[in-house]
């Protein structure tokens, strides 16, 4: 079996709907209108890092804050009775308002983040994190919270944008959503973090060190090769086997 094979097998194997479950996937699932969903996806992959039983959580715990109706608690400014108590692991209630302040900046000029991703004649993250980390400067006195927007592009991997993104705009109709008219599948880099990138290594797919932006574009181009139309839907398989190679 080749390493196309192999990938694909564990992509079919992981990508089908009783993953989603136990996925943060789910959150944003639950939500219909774009703007909602656009929050959630945002809000639940910044946390998404450490163990997912406690990602799934304090998902939970964090969207209760918020209610039903995510785009008009931030419209209405519902973030200003948030405290300063813990959200996720080093993520707290004040950071969690950071964000939502500058999504309230952000709808105020734009219909939604995809509208705005279709003006942009570069589709990229980091074109999306510009904007959304603007917005935010702008509603908390110039301030920047490095834990919810990257500002070094060449040294990170923008892992949790990445795959809000992957939500977003991956439309093949099983895991992820596909709201997002304005990109395309094929637009989409992988979400890089320490365990993609260990498999990805090993396999022969990343021969960069650092997981860092290089190394996502390495990767992301090398599954290109393999699905041109859809390279992150190898997202599934490499965290499929990293999940069978640490038990």
């Amino acid at each position: 079996m080749d390493i196309k094979e192999y990938l694909d097998k564990h992509a079919e194997r992981i990508n089908e709907p009783s993953f989603i479950e136990d996925d943060p996937v789910k959150f944003p699932r639950r939500y219909n209108d774009l703007r909602d969903i656009e929050i959630v996806s945002f809000l639940v992959a910044t946390i998404a890092w450490g163990k997912r039983a406690m990602i799934l959580r304090d998902a939970e715990r964090m969207l209760i804050q918020i209610g039903n109706n995510p785009y008009d608690y931030v419209m209405s400014e519902g973030y200003k009775k948030l405290g300063t108590a813990n959200v996720h692991r080093t993520f707290f209630e004040n950071d969690m308002a950071y964000m939502l302040r500058g999504f309230r900046s952000f709808y105020l000029l734009h219909e939604s983040m995809d509208e705005y991703m279709s003006t942009c004649p570069e589709r990229t993250p980091q074109k999306l994190v510009e904007a959304l980390r603007s917005s935010a400067m702008k509603s908390n006195h110039n301030t920047h919270n490095m834990k919810c927007y990257s500002k070094d592009f060449k040294n990170t991997a923008l892992k949790r944008v990445n795959l809000a993104m992957r939500w977003l705009v991956r439309n093949d109709g099983i895991v992820d959503l596909g709201v997002w008219k304005s990109m395309k599948p094929s637009e989409l880099y992988i979400p890089l973090d320490i365990h993609v990138g260990k498999t990805a290594r090993k396999l022969g797919l990343l021969t960069r060190k650092n997981n860092d932006w290089k190394a996502v574009e390495e990767l992301t181009e090398k599954l290109r090769k393999y699905n041109p139309d859809d390279p992150v839907l190898y997202d599934f398989a490499l965290f499929g086997i990293s999940i069978e190679e640490n038990k």
